[in-house]
């Protein structure tokens, strides 16, 4: 057993066998690594290089600005932020930002303005407030990223056209007729040309449509585009790059305080907001990676906030955009399968020898294609998922009020709208109560909607003494909330109305339990739930509960199903649909006993979907094509590893096992043979033998607190637990789908123990050359591969 355990004893005695005692280990992951990195990398740039160049042309600021920020924000966002696959660099919803403040203070104070911006970034960094950005609604952030891209769109729409755009979106929209009578025939064919492509390219058909689709549609947009005008000879304004010795760089801030103020604040809570919701975003994005090598550590948010600080006093210093997270280069580089933040500072590195080497060729791109290739992003963002998903959620005024405050506004004036807009909804909805009462079949209901706090107690108090004396009541609670104020009243109504001679009955639908529970009349304090029917309840300080008849299973049955359709599938529901329009998709099988104890989805915190389960009695594992075998068992496991494509097996013994002490009924003391093999239970039993074997030889593994204070005593039964966990797993690795998986690294065994007794888990583990089972303690663990 222990020869097929890695350990760190072997591993740090294998470096020191490898190396000199001072030289560094040597690190055989890195040309991997390096090479998927670098993979990455090249997508990304590819997909940067005109976006950089188009977002720059949209904010009116000089063409080699877009590069620098690009350049800084793959350099220094990459290696200082804390979200590794992230890629920073000049983003579409900076745009309006900084190209009202062009428009306003010109280009060197801009480039102060972002400085100032950075230095903000940090300041909040150091102060840990990175989460408290995400308390912003999620309509407040959709709708500023909506009305920034309708203004893009508005305004790039002027140069595809052949023109140029005007300052505000109002301005564009009166400019646009007269510029719709005077187009540029040759600019509207680029442009038209570059949307055609981008929207064409990703969906190609067939084998060869899925290897073309490789290269980014952006570049094949504006090079198509750059090809078409260069060999029909248009003539159209192209990008100039100047010198670079003549590159403006920041300079002293010019204008008034408190405007260079509210500049300095919506650039920091533009660049800040973006990054920190796209850092959440690309973890989403990396935790759905089949491979765990491959998902880098999640995001520490503080940490990115002071890389994107950092970035921005680099690029505004070296006179460049705003820096932002980027999604859609940061969606690119974690499905180009990037893993570490190498191929984010590799695509800056790329970006630098692009500024430098490639300029006469940037120089033939015309601008209508550039402008074309921002528009679209621009339309973009103005997504039918977030309008669908607010709708959903009722939160659509504040995302339109945010949206047209932008378009109408200015980006700052629109986040304040929006704020305001949406924090008066959340108080409208947390006074908004409805009270009703009815009766029905003579049971009188009171039902609670919204949230139950001291505004709403005199409304409930008249819909309670509607209620009369020594009659049956039932009071929904259908809300998330209840003050202190609210639950003393309805305690005090329930305690009267019972002393009464009534019955009160308390119910809730939010998340399937009761959002209040007052204590029971006879002062017990009995808290029981839906599951308490099916055991022998004892109320904590109360009387015993009466021992249901055998006749009312039926009923019992039938009551723990209509509340399971009361106060959990409406909250199941969905995810239900989706996992049987999905199919299952489950990342282990969990081999366990079949003991009514033991509750998988409670001791592993896992739901609908996430584990295969196999359950008999003593959790056991026939070998494979052992006579008189069962192949239930290893159906199932076949059905897991070749079809569902689990990635782990775990094999979960327990205390008091039946048939442990069974099986030691059969043991030295009683002949191997008294397991009675005419019988189903006793010929299944006999594949529990070689574990009885393996304790008799001293070969079972014990267990170990989690506080490392000493060895838990353990009686013979519990003795053969364990050793027939260890036992299970070698007969695992005898099935040949398994033996496969393992070799191939796409399967990990693990074995587990459960005490029912103290409710605690224990894994199995390596520790000083002996296999044990080490407590796990309430924070989170890892399991070591067997």
């Amino acid at each position: 057993m222990s020869s097929c355990v890695p350990t760190r004893t072997t591993d740090a005695a294998r470096t020191e066998r490898s190396h000199p005692p001072h030289s560094p280990p040597r690190r055989t992951r890195r040309p991997r690594l390096a090479g998927a990195d670098l993979s990455a990398a090249v997508s990304v740039f590819l997909i940067a290089l005109p976006l950089s160049l188009g977002i720059a042309l949209a904010t009116g600021a000089p063409l080699q600005a877009g590069l620098v920020a690009a350049a800084v924000g793959g350099l220094v966002a990459g290696r200082l932020g804390g979200c590794p696959l992230q890629v920073s660099g000049p983003a579409a919803g900076l745009t309006v930002v900084t190209a009202d403040l062009i428009h306003r203070y010109g280009w060197r104070t801009t480039c102060a303005i972002t400085v100032l911006a950075g230095l903000a970034q940090l300041l909040l960094g150091c102060l840990r407030v990175a989460r408290g950005a995400l308390a912003v609604s999620p309509a407040v952030v959709h709708g500023m990223l909506a009305g920034i891209g309708v203004t893009i769109a508005v305004a790039q729409l002027h140069i595809v056209l052949g023109g140029n755009p005007q300052s505000s979106v109002t301005d564009n929209l009166r400019a646009l007729p007269a510029q719709l009578a005077s187009l540029d025939p040759a600019a509207l064919a680029t442009g038209a040309l570059t949307l055609a492509l981008l929207t064409l390219w990703p969906r190609l058909p067939g084998r060869p449509g899925l290897l073309l689709r490789r290269v980014p549609a952006a570049l094949v947009a504006v090079a198509g585009a750059t090809a078409v005008a260069a060999f029909t000879g248009l003539a159209l304004p192209r990008v100039d790059l100047p010198s670079w010795s003549s590159h403006a760089l920041a300079g002293l801030p010019r204008g008034p305080v408190l405007g260079l103020a509210a500049a300095v604040l919506s650039t920091t809570l533009v660049c800040s907001v973006q990054s920190l919701l796209g850092a959440v975003a690309v973890d989403k994005l990396v935790a759905g990676r089949p491979d765990p090598a491959a998902r880098p550590a999640r995001s520490n948010l503080d940490r990115e906030l002071l890389g994107q600080g950092a970035a921005n006093v680099v690029s505004g210093a070296l006179g460049g955009l705003p820096v932002a997270g980027v999604a859609v280069r940061s969606t690119a580089n974690v499905r180009a399968g990037a893993v570490s933040r190498n191929s984010t500072m590799l695509h800056g590195v790329l970006v630098v020898i692009a500024a430098l080497l490639m300029v006469p060729v940037l120089e033939h791109i015309p601008l209508a294609s550039l402008a074309a290739l921002v528009m679209a992003v621009g339309i973009q963002m103005v997504s039918l998922h977030h309008i669908r998903t607010v709708t959903r959620h009722r939160e659509v005024l504040a995302y339109a009020t945010t949206a047209l405050g932008v378009v109408a506004l200015g980006v700052l004036q629109g986040v304040a709208l929006g704020i305001a807009v949406a924090v008066a909804v959340a108080l409208h909805r947390l006074a908004r109560t409805r009270i009703t009462h009815d009766v029905r079949e003579g049971v009188h209901h009171v039902r609670v909607r919204g949230q139950l706090t001291f505004l709403a107690v005199p409304r409930l108090s008249r819909a309670l003494h509607l209620v009369p004396h020594e009659a049956d009541a039932v009071v929904e609670l259908d809300g998330s909330f209840m003050d202190h104020a609210a639950y003393e009243s309805l305690q005090d109504w329930q305690r009267t109305h019972t002393a009464q001679g009534g019955s009160v009955e308390l119910t809730g639908r939010r998340a399937g339990v009761r959002i209040a529970e007052p204590a029971a009349p006879d002062g017990t304090g009995c808290r029981c739930r839906p599951w308490t029917p099916w055991r022998n309840h004892q109320c904590e300080g109360g009387p015993r509960a009466p021992r249901l008849p055998r006749d009312a299973g039926t009923f019992q049955l039938a009551h723990a199903i209509g509340t399971f359709q009361r106060a959990t599938a409406p909250h199941v529901r969905e995810e239900l649909a989706r996992l049987a329009r999905e199919g299952q998709r489950p990342s282990q099988l969990f081999l366990t006993c079949a003991d009514s104890r033991l509750v998988t989805s409670m001791i592993t915190a896992s739901g609908p979907g996430d584990l295969f389960v196999v359950r008999n009695v003593g959790n056991l594992v026939p070998p494979p094509g052992e006579e008189g075998g069962d192949d239930s068992v290893a159906a199932a496991i076949e059905y897991a590893v070749e079809v569902l494509g689990v990635r782990s097996i775990t094999v979960c013994g327990h205390s008091g096992c039946g048939a442990m002490q069974a099986l030691l009924g059969s043991g030295p003391d009683h002949g191997a043979g008294s397991l009675p093999e005419h019988t189903p239970l006793g010929r299944w039993l006999r594949h529990g033998l070689p574990s009885l074997a393996r304790l008799g030889r001293g070969d079972g593994p014990g267990l170990r607190p989690a506080d490392e204070t000493g060895p838990r005593p353990v009686d013979e039964a519990e003795r053969l637990g364990l050793a027939n966990v260890v036992q299970q797993l070698e007969h695992l690795r005898a099935h040949g789908c398994v033996a496969r998986a393992l070799r191939t690294g796409l399967l990990e065994l693990h074995g587990m123990y459960f005490h029912v007794g103290e409710a605690q888990a224990y894994l199995l583990t390596e520790a000083d050359g002996e296999m044990v089972f080490t407590a796990v303690a309430a924070t989170e663990g890892r399991p070591t591969k067997v």
